[in-house]
């Protein structure tokens, strides 16, 4: 039975969108436009789906056989959303990648969009939340990732630095909160 529940896609998605931070990322997508010109908005969004999809199913499996529970992949996935978090908010950068070649799968699909931080949610997510739910918000969000995608200009432009800033910083402050509920809610299950 499929246990499809508003609250919980709205969740999810918020978590998501926080995640990806495809409109904090539109400086990093115009940059890339001016380099190496077109990009394929379909292409990079599909891939960044199938890949978000895949692992959801694929990435439990893989943790077990490596000999990795839910719980202690959920805490480090905490983690990382609270690093994350941090980045946005503070404006700093933890992470550094190497610079890309090409745009439309590297870096964009993988890893801008579909990145370790996004991985690792999933299957924080996916200790909490109905699968069928994250998959819907994985699907909701990808549609505003072409959205963004195909009109990162006008989105550059109508917001100017400072409005993405505001953007950026707000979903900081939520990701950072849902890394603290994560960390609460699964650092139990490591010592049952």
């Amino acid at each position: 039975m499929l246990e499809i529940d508003f609250k919980e896609i709205v969740t999810v998605g918020m978590v998501l969108f926080a995640v990806i931070d495809i409109v904090g990322s539109i400086p990093i997508i115009v940059n890339l436009r001016s380099k190496v010109g077109h990009i394929e908005s379909e292409k990079a969004s599909i891939v960044a789906g199938l890949i978000m999809i895949v692992f959801l199913f694929v990435g439990e499996g893989f943790l077990s056989l490596i000999g990795i529970d839910v719980h202690s992949f959920a805490v480090a996935g905490s983690f990382v959303l609270f690093f994350l978090a941090l980045e946005m908010i503070l404006g700093i950068r933890i992470y550094r990648d190497e610079e890309p070649g090409s745009a439309s799968i590297v870096p964009l699909a993988f890893p801008l969009i579909a990145g370790a931080g996004t991985m690792t949610t999933l299957l924080s997510l996916r200790s909490q939340f109905h699968t069928i739910n994250i998959i819907i918000a994985i699907l909701l969000n990808i549609i505003l990732v072409y959205i963004v995608l195909k009109s990162s200009k006008k989105i550059e432009n109508l917001l100017g630095e400072n409005g993405l800033g505001v953007v950026r910083k707000t979903f900081g402050v939520i990701l950072l909160a849902i890394a603290v509920k994560l960390f609460a809610a699964n650092v139990k299950g490591l010592f049952v």
